[in-house]
């Protein structure tokens, strides 16, 4: 396997070991050791590869972000690109079964309860609430006047988040996280519907 390959399996190894990791002991308890043993490597390639844990878990939290826009980009291909199936897209993204899942759950759940004490958390955060509400924003302007567009975006982020955080902590996830989905979809469709255009 090219340098370059091993280098990349690695890294992602590494990830999935930290993911794994922060969903079963949670992110207080996770370690150098605990993620190392857990790939089966030494526990000195962390440090080589991503400079410690802090570096480690950042770099699975940006696999989390990016994974939500790898969604909506597949999803988006499959439709006509209009600002309604844009929306429903993006609200999907949200829900998916990745997101849902017990590993990607409580990543989230540790990872926004350490965001206000972590300067690299909290910029990560911010910078995921920035990317939903342009992403939001951006497709409700192409029907609404720009304050009522700025203003459904707000509106539909927060319900994004919100029943994603229901959906997680309830002890019914999969009906939660389902009605949730189709809550916020009902509201963005309703929201295009009072499009003056």
């Amino acid at each position: 396997m090219p340098i370059v390959g091993m280098k990349d399996t690695r890294r992602q190894q590494l990830i999935q070991a930290a993911l794994e990791s922060i969903a079963e002991i949670g992110l207080q308890n996770t370690t150098i050791v605990t993620i190392s043993r857990r790939a089966g490597m030494s526990s000195g390639i962390i440090s080589h590869y991503f400079g410690g844990k802090q570096g480690l878990i950042e770099a699975a939290l940006r696999y989390l972000l990016d994974q939500l826009g790898k969604d909506f980009r597949e999803r988006i291909r499959a439709t006509d690109g209009s600002p309604e199936q844009r929306l429903l897209c993006i609200v999907e993204a949200n829900f998916t079964e990745f997101q849902r899942s017990e590993l990607a759950s409580r990543t989230w759940l540790s990872f926004w309860a350490r965001a206000l004490h972590e300067p690299g958390f909290k910029r990560l955060q911010q910078i995921n609430n920035a990317r939903l509400y342009s992403n939001l924003r951006y497709s409700f302007a192409q029907k609404l006047p720009a304050q009522e567009a700025t203003e459904a975006a707000l509106k539909a982020a927060a319900m994004i988040d919100g029943f994603w955080l229901r959906g997680a902590l309830s002890p019914e996830p999969e009906q939660s996280f389902a009605m949730g989905e189709a809550l916020c979809k009902r509201y963005v469709i309703g929201a295009l519907q009072q499009s003056p255009r």
